[in-house]
C-alpha cells in the first residue's frame, strides 16, 4: 500500500467550485489505481480552493504516467431527483508520491457535469519524445474526443472554414465567454442600444439635418482620439495620416509607377508639389504612395431603409515631402475606369467636391476594413488557427501550450458574431453600404489573393515598400511586437525541437498545419500558405505569425473603431447616393444627403463601440496565469517575453507624449492575447 498527498486548485472565476464529488485515479506503468476519493468534512472545491487530501494506493503502480479525474453528482434522496449539471474549473493538480519529487498536473480545464479528464504530468512532450504506450494511447484517444466536439464547417461559400455550431449557447464550457465578461458585454450592448433608443435615434430612418446634429453622437461615448476626429477630419494632412495609424493601416504602398488607369499628370499636382520637380522626379524618388480600393470595383451593394445604396472603388495617390513634413493626397479617382465621368479630383478643387471624394475613400476604407483586415484577416483566420489546435494539438503538445492562451474566447466571440453582425437582418446587413452580399463577394475576392507573406508584417512592410515613410506608427510598434514574439518563439521551439528532423517527424504539428492549409486557406496552392513544416526556421515564422496575427494585428484593427466611427462623416459605413461624375456640383446638403441616414448611423457606432473595447475579464498581450508550462526554461523564456514587451510599452508611453494624437492601439498591456471581442 502507497500513500500519495494530493493538492487541488480550484480556479477563481465566477461559478468555479463545485458540489460535485471528485476522485482520483492513479496511473502507472504497472497498473491503475481505483478511484480515491477526495473528501473531507464539509464542502470541497470552492472557488480559489487549494486543498489538501490524502489517499492511499491498494497496490503499487509504479511510477506515475496520467491521473484521471472523475466527478459525479452528490447521492440524493429520490424525492429531490436528479440536479441539473454542475460545473467545476480546476486549475491544477499536484500528487506527492511516498518517494521522489513533487508531481505538477496542469489543468485550467471546465468539467460539466458528471464526466472524467485525463491529465499528464505538466512537461511539455513532442509525440516523438513518448516513450510509453499508455500515454502514446493517451494523446490518440484525447484528439479523437475533441475532434467529435470541434467540427469544421462551410459558413458561406468563398470563406475560410469556421466551428460548427449554430449558437453560442451550443458551445463547449470550455470556449464560452466567462460569466463576468458575459455579463459585462451584454450589459454594455443593451446599455448602448437603450440610449440611442430614448434618443429616438436608433429608429429614425431619414437623413441628418446638419453635420451640427451629427455632432450629438460625440456625447454617445466620450473618446479623446473621437474628439480630435471631429476637430481634423477635413484636414489633408489628417486625412493621409490615417493611412498610416488610422483602423485600417495596411494599403498604403510606395508607388513607382502610376496605374494606367489613373492619369494623373503634372499640371494636376503642382500646387501640391510645388515648382521644381515633376510626377516623374518624385516617382523615381519614392515619395508617392498609392492606396487602391480597386477590390471594390463592380461589388454587390445593399438596401438600406428600402433604398439601394452606392459604392466607388477609388485611387488615391499621396506624396510625402522628401524634406519632411505631413503625408499629403495629390489625387483621387473615384473609379477604376478613368474618363468623362470619372474625374480626378484635387486638393485645389472647390471645397465640397475635394471633401466629397475624401468621403467617398473613407467609405472605400469602411467597406475593406470591415469586411476584410478586420472580418477575415483579424476574426475568421484566427478562428481557423484555434480550431486547429484544438483539433490537432494535445494539452501537453509545447504548441498547444505556447498557442492556448491566444485562441482565448475567439470562438465565441465569432460565433456570436454569426448570430448577431453577420447573417441577415442583423447589423451588417441593415446598416451597411454593402450587407451580407457584399461582405462576401469581397471576402471571396480576398481569398482568391491572399498570401502568406501578407499575414507576416516584416515581410508585408517590405512587399508594400514603406519602410521608411515618416511617423507610421503602426509599422513601428508591429514590427518591434513581431520582433519580440518572433525571439520568444524561437527560444520556446529551440527547447523542444533540436532539429529541422524534429520539425519534419512532428505528426501532430503536421496536421496541424495541414487543417490550416485545408479548411483556412481552401487548400490553395497559390496563397503560399504552408501545408507542412520542415524546419525549425519555418515553425518559428508560422508560430510568431499565428500569435501576432491573434493579438497585435487584431488590437491595431479593432481597438480604433470606435474612435474613427464615433464622427460619423469621417468612417461612413454607406453612401445613399451615387458617386460624383463631374465637378463643380457638390454642395453642403448634397453632402449630408449621401451620408449613412440616423438609424444606420447609430447602429454602427453603437456595433462599433463594443467591439472596440474588451468587456472586463482581459489578459493583455504575455500575460499567462494559466501555467500550462511547469519547466524552467520555458518560464524563463515567458519572463524575458513579458519584460522586452515592457520595454516596449514604457518607449510607446513616452513617445506618445510628443504627439497630438497618440497611437495606443499597439501598446501591449491594450493588447489582448487573443481575439475575444
Amino acid at each position: 500500500m502507497a500513500k500519495f498527498r494530493v493538492r487541488v486548485h480550484t480556479g477563481e472565476a465566477c461559478g468555479a467550485g463545485t458540489w460535485d464529488k471528485v476522485s482520483v485515479s492513479i496511473v502507472g506503468t504497472q497498473g491503475e489505481s481505483p478511484p480515491l476519493p477526495l473528501d473531507h468534512l464539509g464542502k470541497e472545491f470552492t472557488a480559489g480552493a487549494e486543498e489538501d487530501f490524502e489517499v492511499t494506493l491498494p497496490e503499487d503502480v509504479g511510477p506515475v504516467l496520467l491521473l484521471r479525474v472523475h466527478k459525479a453528482p452528490p447521492p440524493l434522496p429520490s424525492p429531490l431527483g436528479p440536479l441539473p449539471p454542475d460545473a467545476w474549473f480546476c486549475s491544477w493538480f499536484q500528487l506527492e508520491p511516498p518517494q521522489g519529487a513533487l508531481l505538477l498536473f496542469p489543468c485550467y480545464q471546465w468539467l460539466e457535469g458528471a464526466g472524467t479528464l485525463v491529465l499528464r504530468e505538466g512537461a511539455a512532450k513532442v509525440c516523438w519524445a513518448d516513450d510509453h504506450p499508455i500515454l502514446e494511447h493517451q494523446r490518440q484517444e484525447e484528439l479523437q474526443a475533441k475532434q467529435k466536439i470541434y467540427w469544421w464547417k462551410t459558413y458561406l461559400p468563398g470563406w475560410p472554414r469556421c466551428l460548427d455550431e449554430e449558437t453560442v449557447k451550443d458551445l463547449d464550457l470550455n470556449v464560452k465567454y466567462s460569466v463576468v465578461k458575459k455579463t459585462k458585454f451584454s450589459l454594455k450592448l443593451g446599455s448602448g442600444v437603450a440610449e440611442l433608443k430614448l434618443k429616438g435615434l436608433l429608429d429614425r430612418t431619414g437623413l441628418w439635418r446638419s453635420l451640427r446634429e451629427m455632432k450629438r453622437m460625440l456625447n454617445f461615448r466620450r473618446s479623446p482620439a473621437g474628439e480630435y476626429v471631429f476637430k481634423h477630419w477635413q484636414e489633408d494632412s489628417f486625412f493621409a495620416s490615417q493611412f498610416l495609424n488610422g483602423l485600417n493601416p495596411v494599403l498604403i504602398r510606395r508607388c513607382h509607377s502610376l496605374p494606367k488607369n489613373f492619369p494623373v499628370t503634372d499640371a494636376m499636382v503642382a500646387p501640391v508639389l510645388g515648382p521644381g520637380t515633376s510626377l516623374q522626379a518624385e516617382l523615381e524618388r519614392g515619395s508617392l504612395f498609392l492606396v487602391d480600393h480597386g477590390i471594390l470595383s463592380g461589388i454587390q451593394t445593399n438596401v438600406v431603409n428600402g433604398r439601394p445604396q452606392f459604392s466607388a472603388a477609388p485611387m488615391t495617390l499621396l506624396y510625402q515631402h522628401p524634406g519632411g513634413g505631413p503625408l499629403l493626397p495629390l489625387a483621387i479617382q473615384l473609379s477604376q475606369t478613368p474618363g468623362p465621368n470619372s474625374p480626378i479630383f484635387l486638393p485645389s478643387d472647390e471645397k465640397w467636391d475635394w471633401l466629397l471624394a475624401k468621403t467617398w475613400v473613407r467609405n472605400a476604407e469602411f467597406s475593406v476594413h470591415e469586411a476584410l483586415t478586420h472580418l477575415l484577416h483579424a476574426h475568421l483566420l484566427p478562428e481557423v488557427f484555434t480550431l486547429a489546435t484544438l483539433r490537432h494539438l494535445p494539452h501537453c503538445h509545447p504548441l498547444f501550450k505556447l498557442l492556448i492562451p491566444h485562441t482565448r474566447y475567439t470562438l465565441y466571440i465569432n460565433t456570436l458574431a454569426r448570430e448577431l453582425l453577420i447573417t441577415p437582418g442583423q447589423v451588417v446587413d441593415r446598416s451597411t453600404g454593402l450587407g451580407i452580399r457584399g461582405f462576401s463577394e469581397l471576402i471571396q475576392r480576398n481569398m482568391e489573393q491572399l498570401n502568406y507573406s501578407v499575414l507576416c508584417l516584416p515581410e508585408d512592410i517590405r512587399a508594400r515598400g514603406v519602410e521608411d515613410i515618416p511617423d507610421y506608427y503602426y509599422r513601428d510598434d508591429g514590427l518591434r511586437i513581431w520582433e519580440a514574439v518572433e525571439h520568444f518563439v524561437s527560444e520556446m521551439i529551440g527547447i523542444y525541437y533540436p532539429s529541422d528532423a524534429s520539425v519534419r517527424d512532428d505528426r501532430e504539428l503536421q496536421a496541424w498545419v495541414r487543417d490550416i492549409f485545408s479548411n483556412g486557406f481552401l487548400g490553395r496552392e497559390s496563397s503560399g500558405m504552408p501545408s507542412s513544416l520542415d524546419t525549425q526556421e519555418a515553425l518559428v515564422q508560422y508560430i510568431t505569425m499565428v500569435i501576432f496575427t491573434c493579438s497585435a494585428k487584431h488590437a491595431a484593427v479593432s481597438s480604433g473603431q470606435f474612435d474613427s466611427c464615433v464622427w460619423m462623416p469621417n468612417l461612413p459605413s454607406t453612401m445613399q447616393l451615387p458617386p460624383p461624375t463631374s465637378k463643380g456640383q457638390a454642395r453642403p446638403e448634397g453632402f449630408i444627403a449621401t451620408l449613412p441616414p440616423v438609424n444606420a448611423t447609430c447602429d454602427i457606432i453603437n456595433a462599433l463601440w463594443l467591439l472596440s473595447k474588451e468587456p472586463g475579464d482581459r489578459r493583455p498581450l504575455g500575460t499567462y496565469p494559466d501555467e500550462h508550462f511547469t519547466e524552467e526554461a520555458p518560464k524563463q523564456s515567458i519572463t524575458t517575453f513579458q519584460s522586452r514587451l515592457a520595454q516596449i510599452s514604457r518607449d510607446i508611453r513616452e513617445r506618445n507624449r510628443g504627439l497630438a494624437l497618440p497611437y495606443t492601439y499597439l501598446d501591449p498591456p491594450l493588447i489582448e492575447n487573443s481575439v475575444s471581442i
